[in-house]
């Protein structure tokens, strides 16, 4: 499991779309959670879902937060973040499963583009401080909307914030449906927004309603509690994603929590396998290598053919110096999830610490291809090139990280640094050009800021 710092935005061609959030880096930065066995577990319970509401349940991930707030959100088209403090609190899958289909309407409803719209509209309108504002809103960030809004223009927040509610209640009724598509328990919406109306951050009494970018908690209660009531619960318990929720939830904790908090709460798990992961990722975070050993160990011999399991253990054997067992753990992951990029990340990282730089290149590459969003592979792969003599590629992936972590006055300088030693048109000059364009447009805007 990793902890990464990057842009919300997360990728190049959206940072050159929206260079206006290289401004408010403190908004729109964000650390994810990168793990393999997680991120499986969250698409088992999104799968239905987005197979439901017509989306490509092969492009759209689902991205883990590091974030304790309650919250979800989405900027593209391609991910749904969850927090995991959401992920954290909520009791059921089908709570999981109703925040997933609420997100996954706004991208089928068409609500991203029109949200777009709608800022570019207001920024025209108001002027920067509202279109920061308007950038945390879409964002999730609710009190950081409202701080940056303090003294901008509140007419054309107001009219923004009117938009993003009337999609809040269309997604709410979209999701509803998907979860009846699927047959999944409504039920879960009505939990979750009575969960929701505890997480209310401002007070009812002194906030405009007409600044509210959602429906309140009331409201959004009674509607799913009437479709609840018009279309009944026909939807049959799954064990499939009562197990990967236990996991899921279970994983993320043992690395959050406690060891402590971890090892007191494993015995309360019903999965065996569960219940000695977690207490593998407690021992590994006490530094009890032998421990940690024996339980992921236990672990594999229930699910032999688990390759997050074979992940976790490689992961346990790296970071305890133990090369050689790390890259044979990886290896039979690879073996048994030949295209999990998070999977191939750790392989080619065993790889890159046991010397063997060329082979750890060609998988660190093969994994990148599949996930744009992984800040400690780019880091890992620009290590590689540069191990290789490669220092053109090595600035252009570097310069590709600092640009997906909002770092963007870095990304220029070595960017810089590759489209002089790369062959002009090649696919490494083409990237780190992306990179240059993004850092330029982006000077451009703060220096017109700068001069008004």
């Amino acid at each position: 499991m990793a902890f990464e710092r990057v842009s919300r935005l997360a990728s190049i061609p959206a940072l050159l779309l929206f260079a206006v959030t290289w401004l408010v880096g403190a908004v729109q930065a964000q650390s994810l959670i990168r793990d393999p066995d997680v991120e499986h577990g969250l698409r088992e319970l999104a799968f239905p879902v987005l197979r439901a509401a017509g989306l490509n349940t092969n492009r759209v991930q689902i991205l883990v937060v590091n974030d304790s707030t309650f919250n979800a959100f989405v900027l593209d088209y391609n991910a749904i973040y969850l927090n995991y403090g959401l992920i954290l609190s909520v009791e059921s899958p089908e709570m999981l499963q109703a925040v997933i289909a609420h997100e996954a309407a706004h991208i089928a409803n068409g609500h991203l583009s029109r949200r777009y719209e709608n800022l570019n509209a207001a920024r025209q309108k108001a002027g920067l401080g509202t279109a920061l504002a308007l950038i945390a809103a879409a964002a999730g960030g609710g009190e950081a909307a409202f701080g940056i809004a303090a003294g901008t223009n509140s007419a054309a927040l107001r009219s923004f914030l009117g938009h993003t509610r009337a999609e809040e209640s269309s997604a709410d009724r979209s999701a509803a449906s998907y979860l009846r598509w699927a047959g999944i328990s409504p039920s879960g919406m009505v939990s979750l927004h009575r969960k929701f109306a505890g997480q209310e951050l401002l007070n009812t009494v002194n906030q405009d309603p007409y600044m509210r970018s959602h429906p309140t908690s009331r409201e959004r209660l009674r509607a799913a509690e009437a479709f609840l009531e018009e279309f009944g619960d026909k939807a049959k318990p799954s064990q499939n994603a009562d197990y990967w929720f236990a996991r899921a939830k279970g994983k993320l904790s043992a690395f959050i929590r406690s060891p402590t908090w971890t090892m007191r709460r494993a015995k309360e798990e019903t999965a065996q396998d569960i219940r000695l992961m977690r207490k593998a990722a407690a021992h590994h975070q006490n530094r009890d290598l032998t421990k940690a050993r024996a339980a992921i160990d236990g672990a594999l011999a229930i699910r032999p053919n688990d390759p997050y399991y074979y992940d976790l253990k490689g992961q346990i054997m790296l970071e305890n110096r133990q090369v050689a067992d790390a890259v044979a753990a990886y290896g039979k992951a690879v073996e048994l999830a030949p295209n999990n990029p998070l999977i191939l990340a750790g392989y080619g990282r065993s790889l890159l610490v046991q010397g063997k730089t060329v082979e750890a290149l060609a998988i660190l590459e093969k994994a990148r291809a599949r996930d744009f969003r992984n800040a400690r592979l780019m880091q890992d792969l620009g290590a590689a090139y540069a191990k290789t003599g490669n220092t053109g590629m090595a600035s252009a992936v570097t310069a590709e990280r600092y640009a997906l972590q909002g770092r963007l006055d870095d990304a220029g300088i070595h960017a810089k640094r590759a489209v002089a030693q790369l062959p002009v048109g090649s696919p490494g000059w083409q990237r780190a050009q992306d990179v240059l364009i993004a850092f330029e447009q982006a000077n451009k805007s703060n220096s017109k800021r700068k001069r008004k």
